[in-house]
């Protein structure tokens, strides 16, 4: 029988730039806690988290990890995270399920290009965080140069919760500061103060707060997101660990179940089985979900629950339900995706990264393995949504990407875990189209031209931008085939559905968006029915098969324009290169937003196309030895200039006939 859940549950993240040492750290807190015998190693590819033969490989964490630990009354649930930028989309996935998080640094490298990226990402969704300066016992590990790199590139907002000796040699360590240290007291109070006004007051009046009143307020700031208590010490040694778990105890919130809410929850990642089923990831915030239960997917049919597990003493068991506050496995759900909400979560937007910008077609080095190959991007698709996994009328597969290093991954994953060799052609930048104007099209019952027993009429017009592909049904009723469908919304639904399949690729093989297609006509027929619309009854085969003939038509009248994404992105570069890093931008055309200096750092905002977004990542480096960073987020579409861009492996592009 498992053991009975803790009082309180805690989901801590674990954040970091690559090799900074986040696995490791992970491992000593699961040995600490008594969960494992022996911390494992990255480099001997022994960790519990990193489970992925090429993330053993590679030494990097690529997929969101789960594992828990006992601390106090409370159960933490820990999700280690890549550190990659090309795997930023997972980081975020990971956010919105987190209670809390641990920011790691290295004491010798300190604040890194990912870091800033990461902590930027906690501080907007108001993750409260701690931060641990990891690698003490690394030559040429310097805390006190690192506090001074936070306060002036990530926060001010720091309280350093003790001191490190002997750095530089194994036998370095980490003495946390008494709460009646004086000393401590003293910069404690000045740091609160910073955010309360009563007790800058009572500071400047000489009234002394005592320490269990600074511990409280403590306590809240850094729950508010306002203050970050910083630790540090040496994952591979074990010190500091010690505070840091005591840390994670007194300053990051808990959560107790509570199971009289409705349900609500989030998929933050699914695996495959040993038989190849779907295993989802969910944080519940509410209520609880069990087995046999039946749960509503957003847009897609229910599934119900074959299985449930949550993580107690070391491993994965078999449980009855997964409760509010709790991170859980259900098995079951075959329709499930990441990112899906449960319950009263379906309601809610749980995106917050730009989506990616690059394609690139993959092949099979064996011909033969075209359908297997076809087969894994789908399982992936379902782990991975955003690689957007599509198939070109040169029937060679396209995955949507981040980067190249996600890419390289992608092509590793297919050959060690399916035994497929693949190759990738150049990646290009997706693009959208959007309507140029009106136009209409109808394929009526009983003509020549049609062999199907339905009419539609469709009209597609310009939609606000940004309001993605809209449909509205303006036809009556009763000429709906409501036999077949059961009610108008029903058919409407049935009818949309063909339609977006079809205008997934526009004139020149780019998604349609930004447009409005509304439903004009509609007929069925039947033996007894007038003569324009007698003859067999019309079964949905002959809706599906009229609808996209009428949209690709209609949308030929209307006429496209490809548009081209364009984001808003910051680059944090050294006050010194921040004029050649404009220059250089500015000659590509971008937009400089606003530009802001904060000690030695230069920040640039700019709107800039995402074909040049991939070229200014590579010369970034170069541009400002190696110290500047970017992120971007996605800033709507733009018109191409010039000739119209043909997706990569679209053949079906033609002149659009004149409307």
């Amino acid at each position: 029988m498992p053991a009975q859940p803790a009082a309180r549950s805690l989901n801590l993240g674990i954040l970091a730039h690559v090799d900074a040492g986040k696995t490791t750290l992970t491992e000593r807190l699961l040995h600490l806690a008594g969960v494992i015998d022996e911390p494992g190693s990255v480099d001997s590819g022994t960790t519990r988290t990193d489970s992925l033969a090429l993330e053993r490989r590679r030494g990097i964490t690529i997929r969101a990890a789960v594992v828990a630990f006992p601390l106090d009354e409370t159960t933490v649930n820990v999700v280690d995270t890549p550190g990659h930028p090309d795997f930023i989309a997972e980081v975020e996935r990971v956010l919105g399920v987190l209670d809390g998080a641990v920011l790691v640094l290295s004491a010798v490298e300190g604040v890194q290009p990912q870091t800033r990226i990461l902590m930027g990402a906690l501080q907007r969704l108001r993750v409260p965080t701690l931060l641990f300066v990891n690698k003490i016992d690394r030559a040429g590990a310097d805390v006190d140069g690192v506090l001074e790199a936070i306060r002036r590139r990530l926060t001010p907002d720091l309280l350093p919760m003790g001191t490190p000796a002997g750095l530089g040699s194994r036998a370095a360590t980490f003495t946390a500061y008494r709460p009646d240290d004086g000393g401590f007291r003293e910069t404690e109070t000045l740091a609160l103060a910073e955010h309360d006004d009563a007790l800058l007051a009572a500071y400047v009046e000489g009234r002394d707060p005592t320490p269990d009143q600074l511990l409280a307020q403590a306590v809240v700031q850094t729950r508010a997101g306002v203050l970050h208590p910083v630790f540090a010490g040496s994952a591979a040694t074990g010190a500091g660990v010690p505070e840091l778990m005591a840390g994670i105890a007194a300053f990051l919130p808990g959560t107790r179940p509570d199971r009289s809410g409705p349900p609500s929850g989030r998929v933050f990642k699914i695996e495959r089985g040993r038989a190849g089923e779907k295993v989802a990831y969910v944080r519940m915030f509410s209520g609880s979900v069990g087995v046999r239960q039946r749960l509503a997917l957003p847009g897609r049919r229910a599934g119900k629950i074959a299985a449930v597990e949550v993580f107690e003493n070391g491993a994965w068991v078999r449980g009855d339900a997964v409760e509010a506050g709790r991170i859980g496995r259900l098995a079951g759900l075959v329709d499930v995706r990441v990112g899906d909400g449960l319950g009263a979560a379906g309601r809610e937007d749980g995106h917050h990264f730009a989506p990616p910008t690059l394609e690139a077609s993959v092949t099979a080095v064996r011909r033969e393995q075209g359908p297997a190959l076809r087969q894994a991007l789908a399982q992936l698709a379902d782990q991975d949504p955003l690689i957007g996994v599509r198939t070109g009328d040169d029937g060679l597969p396209t995955v949507s990407l981040y980067g190249r290093v996600q890419q390289e991954v992608l092509g590793s994953t297919l050959a060690e875990d399916y035994g497929i060799a693949v190759e990738f052609a150049d990646a290009g930048v997706l693009h959208v189209e959007r309507p140029r104007g009106r136009g209409e099209a109808v394929v009526r019952l009983n003509t020549e031209e049609n062999p199907y027993q339905a009419t539609i009429g469709l009209r597609i017009e310009p939609g606000t931008p940004g309001s993605g592909l809209l449909f509205r049904t303006d036809a009556p009723a009763k000429d709906m085939p409501l036999y077949l469908f059961g009610s108008v919304e029903g058919f409407s639904a049935a009818v949309e559905k063909h339609v977006r399949r079809e205008l997934a690729r526009g004139l020149y093989g780019w998604q349609v968006t930004d447009a409005l297609v509304t439903m004009t006509e509609v007929a069925y027929s039947t033996a007894d029915g007038p003569p324009s619309e007698r003859g067999p009854t019309s079964t949905s085969l002959d809706y599906r098969k009229v609808a996209p003939v009428v949209a690709r038509r209609a949308l030929e009248h209307a006429r496209t324009r490809v548009c081209e994404p364009v984001l808003r992105v910051v680059v944090e570069v050294p006050a010194e290169d921040a004029a050649a890093v404009q220059r250089v931008v500015t000659r590509w055309g971008a937009e400089l937003l606003g530009q802001t200096g904060a000690g030695d750092l230069t920040r640039l905002e700019v709107r800039l196309v995402a074909t040049r977004l991939h070229e200014l990542q590579r010369q970034l480096p170069d541009l400002t030895g190696g110290e500047g960073t970017l992120e971007s987020g996605f800033d709507g579409y733009d018109p191409v200039r010039g000739r119209q861009p043909v997706r990569l492996g679209w053949v079906g592009a033609a002149e659009p006939v004149a409307g």
